[in-house]
């Protein structure tokens, strides 16, 4: 992987390592499929990972780079769980999530990037201030379990993570994956809205004809 980190195109006169360049594209391409609900989804992010994990480890971003590990785990269940219901429309039915899905997904947020944050602070790990670092993290992880479980809300976890993603990447000198997150955040306001439509049609109830 040195070769992809070192050696890369220049891109608006700045220099791009093919890691991050392919790992970003990748990761584009993952919310795509993801409005689509595809079932590709989940072997490109795979990609994605793998790639930018090094990228970030390069970089010194530690919640950047631990969360690959994480997506990765995440994605190889994600691969399992739409696979099962590969005979079923798209893969896992889309859902709104309901009011204990919601409180749980909240808790999940508030408590993990505390958590995480503090391991940050305590180790001085973080190239960066920890608790955006933290919330990246934890803020993903989130968001990927909820799209294994089919819950259209996790575009709106996406959406938070890449409003504050955009300066850490631009901080830590990583300007072409600060400007992918942009795109992200683009992309997300679409996949919402197309997921749900989704739910509301999946949801809708089944009117049985009148006997004759």
């Amino acid at each position: 992987m040195g070769y992809l980190n070192e050696f890369g195109p220049s891109l608006f006169g700045q220099h791009v390592s093919w890691a991050e360049l392919v790992g970003q594209l990748s990761a584009i391409a993952v919310v795509l499929m993801a409005a689509k609900r595809s079932l590709w989804v989940w072997p490109v992010q795979i990609l994605a990972t793998v790639l930018l994990f090094t990228v970030y480890n390069d970089a010194g971003l530690t919640g950047l780079r631990d969360r690959q590990i994480a997506i990765f785990l995440i994605s190889a269940y994600g691969a399992w769980a739409w696979w099962r219901h590969r005979k079923t429309v798209f893969g896992v039915p889309v859902r709104k999530a309901n009011r204990t899905e919601w409180l749980l997904l909240i808790a999940a947020m508030v408590v993990g990037t505390l958590a995480y944050g503090s391991y940050l602070q305590w180790t001085g790990s973080s190239a960066w201030l920890p608790w955006p670092d933290a919330w990246i993290f934890i803020g993903s992880i989130v968001a990927f379990a909820a799209q294994g479980r089919g819950l259209a809300e996790f575009w709106l976890v996406w959406l938070a993570v890449d409003i504050v993603g955009v300066p850490f990447q631009l901080n830590a000198g990583l300007w072409f994956s600060a400007f992918v997150y942009v795109i992200f955040a683009g992309l997300v306001v679409h996949g919402y809205v197309t997921w749900l439509r989704a739910a509301e049609r999946e949801t809708e109830p089944v009117v049985e004809p009148a006997p004759t």
